[in-house]
Order: C-alpha cells, then sequence, then structure tokens
C-alpha cells in the first residue's frame, strides 16, 4: 500500500500518512493521567464513552495538557487533537475552543460520532472550570 493511500481507522478515512503520523503521535504525547493537576475533569457521555482532562495552568497559559479515555477510536483521536489545540493557550482562547474546530480539523470524523468533539470540548470546559473556581 502506497504511504500516502487512504485507510479507513474506526469508520473515518484519513491518509495513512497522517494518522500514523499526526493522530498516533499526539494520541502518545497527551494520553495519560497526572497527578497534581491545575484543573481536572471527567464526564460520561450519553454514548458510555468516558473523557478525562487534565490541566497544568501557570500564569493564565495552559502548560502541559493530558486526556484519558477507554472511549471509542472517534473519542481517542478528539481527545488527542483538542489536547494539541489547548497546550500554550491562554484560560480565554482555550475556552474558544470549540466542537466546531475539533470537527474542521479532523474532516473525515464520521456523523455518528460528531458527539465526541463535543465530549472532549465538554471535559476541556469543566477542567478549566475547576481550575477557576479552585484559584
Amino acid at each position: 500500500m502506497d504511504k500516502n493511500s487512504d485507510i479507513v481507522v474506526n469508520n473515518f478515512k484519513v491518509s495513512q500518512e497522517d494518522e500514523s503520523r499526526s493522530c498516533a503521535q499526539e494520541r502518545d504525547e497527551y494520553f495519560g493521567r497526572m497527578n497534581d493537576a491545575s484543573g481536572f475533569a471527567y464526564i460520561k457521555g450519553l454514548c458510555g464513552d468516558e473523557m478525562e482532562f487534565y490541566l497544568v495552568i501557570e500564569n493564565n497559559r495552559i502548560t502541559d495538557v493530558k486526556y484519558y479515555t477507554q472511549g471509542c477510536q472517534s473519542t481517542k483521536i478528539c481527545g488527542a487533537r483538542l489536547a494539541r489545540l489547548a497546550k500554550g493557550k491562554t484560560i480565554k482562547e482555550a475556552l474558544s475552543i470549540s466542537a466546531g474546530k475539533v470537527l474542521e480539523d479532523l474532516k473525515e470524523l464520521p456523523d455518528d460520532h460528531l458527539h465526541c468533539s463535543i465530549l472532549a470540548v465538554s471535559t476541556l470546559y469543566r477542567a478549566i472550570a475547576d481550575y477557576l473556581l479552585r484559584k
């Protein structure tokens, strides 16, 4: 198979190069749990998938972010992409990241998995709220 040919990853098509380089690296870099996070959130979606976000916030900026899920591939990819988008942003900038922005970055997410981006963004927002209420 040509390295630039398309593959299907749990019902959505991405280029093999993009999947192997971008999504896999994001999942590895941002996937996991964190001790002593500045903000944390856990949400269980109506689909049954669970999402956790952990944030380290210094000087009003997200300096580290981790997500954790045992959900479907689409949930994992949305969490990874959102973590990448949020890292380095100020709190206000992170609060402006929408599910639509995540979907814009993941053009081939199937219609029956659009809710995965909402789960990821909602969990990020709740982690930011946790931080704001604790400080």
